[in-house]
């Protein structure tokens, strides 16, 4: 393939793709600023591998793939806990539920990064724990436990105040 069409082929590629690449990196670190990082950072190694990338079945899930493995790789590093970050510009309204939006988007922020992978990955990308495990480069053991270990904390961090576990 000529250099300018893959490059053609990329930047159709990245162009229609972008808005919900920045919208999973923001799941994944609730800040815009940082998933347009993430996002920057995936691309750029997207379109280092665009051959291999170009080959898949799954495009889409390819480039999930990167871009999960780049926020793993950088929680693992810890940089981002030295980077100082402002406010964030507010999401566009798409429910009109602000407050439900607010109180899962905290709640999902406060989860470690690998529950809250495995929660975006299965419940907003909706993939199988297999799929999940291969994207996350672990055991189908761990997605399940990693998920069942996010969504206990999601719902004690939804359960009204008083309310001990066992009670209904």
């Amino acid at each position: 393939m000529r250099a300018s069409a893959r490059d053609e082929e990329y930047t159709a590629y990245m162009t229609a793709r972008l808005p919900w690449l920045q919208r999973v990196a923001y799941l994944l670190c609730q800040d815009w600023d940082r998933a347009d990082d993430l996002v920057q950072t995936a691309m750029t190694r997207l379109y280092v591998n665009w051959r291999r990338a170009g080959a898949v079945e799954n495009l889409d899930g390819y480039a999930r793939t990167v871009l999960v493995r780049v926020f793993l790789s950088e929680q693992r590093t810890g940089w981002w806990k030295r980077v100082a970050v402002g406010s964030d510009p507010p999401e566009p309204a798409v429910t009109t539920d602000h407050d439900a939006r607010l109180d899962l988007r905290t709640a999902l922020a406060a989860l470690p990064p690998r529950q809250r992978a495995a929660v975006v990955l299965r419940f907003y990308c909706d993939l199988s724990v297999e799929q999940t495990a291969d994207v996350m480069h672990c055991s189908t053991g761990n997605v399940k436990s990693q998920t069942a270990r996010g969504l206990a904390a999601l719902r004690r961090a939804f359960e009204p105040a008083g309310v001990q576990e066992g009670e209904s």
